[in-house]
Formats: structure tokens, sequence, C-alpha cells
């Protein structure tokens, strides 16, 4: 199998979707290929993946590299990291069973992966699992009265102008299933008018569904220029220890923002924000709860995710997995009374209404001539 094309390097992954176009090749630096990355990367509809780094490592199970296998797209996997530098953004490669190709002389090569080794994959990486577990389970409680501290003392809530108190707000974040979770939720924001919070590239999925966010939290490391300019109130979240990843690029924007200093992850200083505020209820979407989840965004536990839970207790509705429970389907005795209902309608027009009546009469008297001299020409 040969495939050539256009190759688009870049790092980080997240980034690099943003700019694919159909038939590009991805090349990319990113071990445990997680879930939302081989969306992107499908999505992107590329003709191959090239990864410097082992896309499955067997640590954990996960779902990146069979969302890439599925669409059908080319991977080689575990090229090495020199390929990052050997590469230009926008030459042109080739691929030959594995090995990689600028003209005509091999740069390096890897190992070929499609669906099947994938899965193979997988199902050693779920085998081993356990280890994983174990260490995970040790490391979320060994934070856990570290930063237990830290989430239950006063919260320091900074001056801003979107107003929660007694209002529903929903809360999207990049995760697992988080399009597919909105989408079940548009009826209910459309109906409830939620204020609506983007954690760094959730802003971009309320704005594909044609919603505006009211708010965008996060270091703002996934934003596109929409998601920058759609007026949304900008929130930065700062760590205790003063660690403020995305603050250049917030200067750079030269757009008007608040900091919010709290420990532990964007989508939980979401939500404490919110409550804090006194909302009503926060419903969040796309939300990390799971130890492959966590695994995926390079997190070895889940302290402070379980903290703020443990501090919102009933106020937090976790809507994952909201797009599965239940798809509504037209059902063709739906259809029929509606055909019927309509059917109805126009009778009763057509029996009260003198200009109506002339109408069809005149409509069926040119039909009659039709038929007569059509039939007349026959015989």
């Amino acid at each position: 199998m040969s495939i050539t094309g256009v190759a688009r390097v870049d790092p980080r992954t997240k980034d690099l979707v943003k700019r694919l176009k159909p038939g590009e090749i991805a090349v990319i630096n990113h071990r445990d290929l997680d879930r939302v990355a081989g969306e992107g990367l499908a999505a992107a509809q590329v003709s191959a993946v090239i990864n410097a780094s082992p896309a499955i490592s067997g640590r954990y199970p996960n779902g990146g590299p069979k969302r890439v296998a599925e669409a059908g797209i080319a991977m080689v996997d575990a090229v090495g990291t020199a390929i990052m530098s050997e590469l230009s953004d926008g030459d042109t490669i080739t691929i030959e069973d594995g090995r990689i190709l600028r003209d005509g002389v091999e740069i390096c090569r890897g190992e070929m992966l499609d669906l099947e080794q994938v899965e193979a994959k997988m199902e050693l990486a779920r085998d081993a699992i356990g280890n994983e577990l174990e260490s995970f389970a040790v490391n979320t409680l060994e934070y856990v009265e570290k930063e237990a501290r830290l989430l239950f003392e006063p919260i320091v809530v900074p001056e801003i102008r979107t107003k929660f108190e007694r209002r529903h707000v929903l809360i999207v974040v990049r995760g697992h299933d988080y399009k597919e979770d909105l989408r079940a939720l548009r009826t209910y924001i459309v109906e409830f008018h939620p204020i609506l919070v983007g954690v760094d590239g959730g802003a971009d999925a309320l704005l594909d569904m044609k919603f505006t966010p009211d708010m965008i939290i996060g270091d703002f490391d996934s934003l596109s220029e929409r998601a920058w300019n759609c007026g949304a109130e900008l929130v930065h979240h700062v760590h205790p220890d003063g660690r403020a990843p995305g603050r250049e690029e917030l200067q750079e924007q030269g757009l008007p923002y608040k900091e919010f200093i709290i420990e532990g992850t964007s989508e939980d200083a979401a939500m404490l924000l919110a409550y804090e505020c006194r909302a009503e209820l926060i419903v969040a979407v796309g939300t990390h709860a799971t130890m492959v989840e966590f695994l995926d965004k390079g997190r070895a536990g889940m302290s402070s995710t379980f903290l703020t839970r443990l501090r919102l207790g009933p106020m937090l509705i976790d809507a994952k997995g909201v797009s599965q429970l239940y798809q509504g389907r037209v059902r063709r005795r739906d259809i029929l009374l509606l055909v019927a209902a309509a059917l109805l309608v126009i009778l009763a027009v057509a029996v009260v209404s003198d200009s109506l009546q002339l109408l069809l009469r005149t409509v069926w008297l040119d039909l009659r001539d039709i038929f007569y001299s059509l039939t007349g020409r026959l015989s």
C-alpha cells in the first residue's frame, strides 16, 4: 500500500486537527492517543496518521487509535521523535509499508496499524489495566488530603459580569461523547435558557450548535478564533502555586479577562465558580469521571474532581451518556395521523370557504375536459 500526501506536523494533536484538510497526512507525537483526539483526526478525513510515539503503550485501553482505524485511516506507529524535526510542515511524503519517504529517500519507518492490530493491542491493555488502576487509586488518595484543604477552604470569586444566581448552568467540556450529549440537550437549552459555560474547547462545541457561550473558562490552549471573538466573558483558571498556563495567549489576544485562583482541573473550576455564585442547578456535559478519561487527559489521579463533586452534591447533574438513553423515532402511525389531520383541515376549510370551493370545482372541470378530450381522440 502506498499513500502520498502533504504532511502537517504538530506535536499537539488538538491544535493540528483545527488546520488539517481532507487527504493530508497528520504527523503527531502523541503517546496513548486519546479518544477525543482520535475522533478529531477521523473527522478531519486525513489519508494517514504518522505517530512519533506509540499510539497504544499498553498502560490502559485508550480509545483514540480505534476511532482512527474505524474511519479507514492508515496509521504508522512509533516512528521515533526525530521525524518531528526532520519533516517540515507542507512537505510531500509517501508511505510504503511503514516506510516514510521524502523525494524517494527513506527518513524513518514504523509499524503499520490496522483495526485488527489495534483491537489486539487494546485487548492486551485491558488485561494489564489492574496495575494502572492500583497506581491511579494510590495517586488519588495521596492528593486527596492535600487538595481537600484547598478545595474546602473559602473560595475567592472574581468580580464577573455573568449572573449565575438562581439560574441553571450548562458546563461543556471536551470529553467522551460530548458533542452527542450536547445535541441531546438542545431542547433543554432552548426551553430553560441556562447560562452556557464552555471549558476551553467546549466553547466551540456550543458555537457549532449555534449557541453562544456566556462564559469561557480554562487555560485557553485550544480555543478557535471564533471562540475568542464570540463575546463570551473570559475567566482564566490559575493554580494557587502560581501556575497559569495560557496567560501569554490571553495577553496576546488583548481581550479583557478575569483570573480565578483554585486548585484542580478547569472543569472543576467551572463547577465551583457556578456553585459559589449560587447557581440553582449545574448540568455538566463531557466531564471526566473515569480512570480511562483521566489517563486520556494525562492525569494520574482524580482527587480534585472527587472532592469537587462531593462539595456540589445534588446540585450537580452529570449528563454524560444522555444521548444513549433515548433516541427518538418517527413511527409510521404518527406520520399517517399527521397526514390525516392535514387532510381534515383542508376538507374543513373547503367546506366553509366559497372561494376554495370555486377553485376546486374549476380544477375538477378542467380535469374532466382533459379526460373527455383524450378519450374522444382515442375512440
